[in-house]
């Protein structure tokens, strides 16, 4: 059974920086896309980044964040910088994303907070 790991997210002041990682076993990574998605309380999940099989960058939300693989490794990566308060949020990685929208594997989430 495959299952997504992520890891990284803390408490983080303004202004500053985290590296989100997202492992994944089995063997579906190679051979999708992936994306990292965030859900703020009493928000819905949005779509932060994604990343096709091959490299190439799918979608990008903000010039401060940025998305990143390594498929040896079956590890995506999320490079956050400049955090606002408004970055806080349960952020999560999804295997299988699609244009028109996330696949069905989800990893448990990882918590940013980011403090004024």
């Amino acid at each position: 059974q495959d299952q997504l790991v992520e890891s990284g997210g803390g408490l983080v002041q303004a202004g500053g920086s985290l590296r989100l990682s997202c492992v994944v076993s089995g063997s579906i990574f190679s051979f999708n896309s992936v994306a990292w998605y965030r859900q703020a309380p009493g928000k819905q999940r949005e779509l932060v980044a994604a990343i096709s099989s091959g490299g190439n960058i799918e979608y990008v939300d903000s010039g401060r964040f940025t998305i990143s693989r390594d498929n040896a490794k079956n590890t995506v990566y999320l490079q956050m910088s400049s955090l606002k308060p408004e970055d806080t949020a349960v952020y999560y990685c999804n295997v299988g994303w699609r244009r028109w929208g996330p696949g069905s594997a989800w990893g448990q989430g990882t918590q940013v907070t980011v403090s004024s």
